[in-house]
């Protein structure tokens, strides 16, 4: 009862993984960067790389992403194919393999302009009712992953 993790050399999928060692949990890590906690390395954009990275998973947390320092380095093409493309992937696969639990993370980078508080508030108090206003390609793609899911 393998779980998946996606973005295994990133800071959340690292943690991850080192949690789920750590509790004896079996854990597979995927990632375009080798890593301690990297088991196999590819793209989730790779459809042949997805497919053979998800056999004999049963669940998958979904971590990997172009993030927003990749917003200086990576084109708005790069975002699309990674965030939403490589998700949809995800999604797809883990349907055809009957994958039990996925879990997709986003980031507050997806409420972008919402977070400021009111005038005089010292927050912005964030809820499922509260639209997103993303404000750059890493919070829009992020919001259209959401949306796959």
């Amino acid at each position: 009862m393998t779980i998946l993790v996606t973005g295994s050399a990133g800071h959340l999928g690292e943690a991850l993984m080192r949690s789920l060692r750590a509790s004896g949990r079996p854990a597979r890590g995927i990632d375009l960067k080798p890593s301690a906690f990297t088991d196999m390395v590819g793209s989730i954009t790779d459809r042949a790389f997805v497919t053979q990275a998800v056999a004999g998973a049963r669940w998958i947390v979904h971590a990997a992403t172009l993030h927003k320092p990749h917003v200086a380095t990576h084109s708005n093409r790069d975002f699309l194919d990674v965030n939403i493309a490589g998700t949809l992937t995800l999604l797809e696969e883990a349907a055809a393999k009957r994958i039990q639990s996925f879990v997709f993370t986003s980031t507050t980078s997806a409420f972008g302009a919402a977070l400021t508080p009111a005038a005089n508030e010292p927050a912005a108090w964030i809820t499922e009712d509260v639209p997103g206003v993303p404000k750059n390609i890493y919070g829009a793609t992020k919001t259209a992953a959401e949306g796959l899911c």
